[in-house]
């Protein structure tokens, strides 16, 4: 099997420290590991089945010079902009992690169990964009059962972890939650979050745009269908929570026909990366504790509405750092070898 040379930039925050552990868990093709990220991070070291591989300094030409195949960009939209396109250059796939080419037309946006056949345009560009956390885990719940019934309209709110701020959000709750037990909460200086999360939630999360939504609520409406090539109407409303890592979501969706809980819940029992659990009356059903460390979405409280039977509700939830941003788009490297490999 040919090995890659593999770049991870931000090889020192949070997503990109689950890029090696999901790298090794999946026995990813590596003949050489090239960390990289700021100056400031020169002199560490990042440790791969037991070898230990400095870190370089992220350039414009480093690329070239490691001779980089693969290269997962995790270091923010800016950093991105200006040096995703040096590595497509050199020669690299890019596979961002960002937000900066999600929706630029040329760019594929990318979840693996949805749309994988638009990982062939990466060519246009030599980059394909990993969707936002929140929409991943959606996507892949709204995709089969678009297919089997037809959805109308997607009514979302998100119950997202403080790991979706990466390490200083999680620091900042355990930080907070520590100033509680030692009676001195209300000394806390919020920095990472527009206000105190511990024992909070804060239904904020980006900026508000001029139609009131936040920038990230309007990445889940733009993305998915962008995902699924659909039109239907979305609307999203994005809560962070006092939560260390996995998101969670309330969905309603109306389909153009009525949907019985038994069909849905079939449908997502076949669906890839899905795991029903949906037993309320036994107190079973998808919380974060269940999905941390895992890569699989879980789907449960399945239900038909009450008044029109053309409307469902269900729940799901997933590791934000994992399903949500570095397990999905290892998987998009999976797939793009497996399609180079079939040329």
């Amino acid at each position: 099997m040919k090995k890659y040379n593999v770049a991870v930039v931000g090889a020192t925050g949070a997503v990109g420290e689950e890029f090696f552990r999901i790298l090794e868990e999946r026995d990813f093709p590596i003949a050489e590991l090239v960390p990289l990220a700021s100056a400031r991070s020169v002199g560490k070291e990042i440790e791969y089945r037991g070898k230990n591989y400095p870190i370089q300094e992220l350039t414009h030409k480093v690329f070239k010079e490691q001779k980089v195949e693969i290269a997962f960009f995790s270091a923010g939209g800016s950093v991105s902009a200006e040096f995703a396109p040096s590595a497509a250059k050199s020669g690299a796939v890019v596979i961002d992690n960002t937000s900066y080419f999600r929706m630029q037309k040329d760019v594929p946006l990318v979840v693996p169990e949805v749309n994988p056949q638009d990982i062939a345009l990466w060519e246009k560009t030599g980059i394909i964009a990993n969707p936002n956390c929140s929409t991943i885990q959606m996507v892949q719940v709204l995709a089969p059962l678009h297919k089997a019934f037809g959805i109308k309209r997607v009514d979302v709110s998100t119950y997202q972890a403080v790991s979706g701020a990466g390490k200083k959000g999680m620091e900042e709750l355990v930080i907070q939650m520590q100033k509680f037990f030692d009676f001195s909460l209300d000394s806390c200086e919020s920095k990472a979050f527009p206000h105190r999360i511990a024992l909070n939630l804060i239904p904020q999360i980006d900026v508000f745009l001029e139609n009131d939504y936040t920038k990230e609520e309007m990445k889940m409406v733009n993305e998915t269908n962008k995902i699924m090539h659909s039109d239907f109407e979305v609307s999203a409303t994005c809560v962070r929570v006092p939560i260390l890592r996995s998101h969670s979501e309330s969905i309603t969706i109306r389909f153009e026909q009525e949907v019985s809980k038994e069909e849905a819940q079939k449908v997502l029992k076949q669906a890839p990366s899905l795991i029903l659990i949906d037993n309320p009356e036994d107190s079973k059903y998808p919380m974060p504790i269940l999905a941390t460390d895992t890569d699989d979405t879980y789907v449960g409280r399945v239900r038909v509405d009450n008044y029109d039977k053309k409307i469902l509700h269900l729940w799901c939830v997933a590791d934000q750092l994992r399903v949500g941003a570095a397990t999905n788009a290892v998987r998009i490297a999976q797939k793009w070898i497996e399609m180079q490999n079939n040329k």
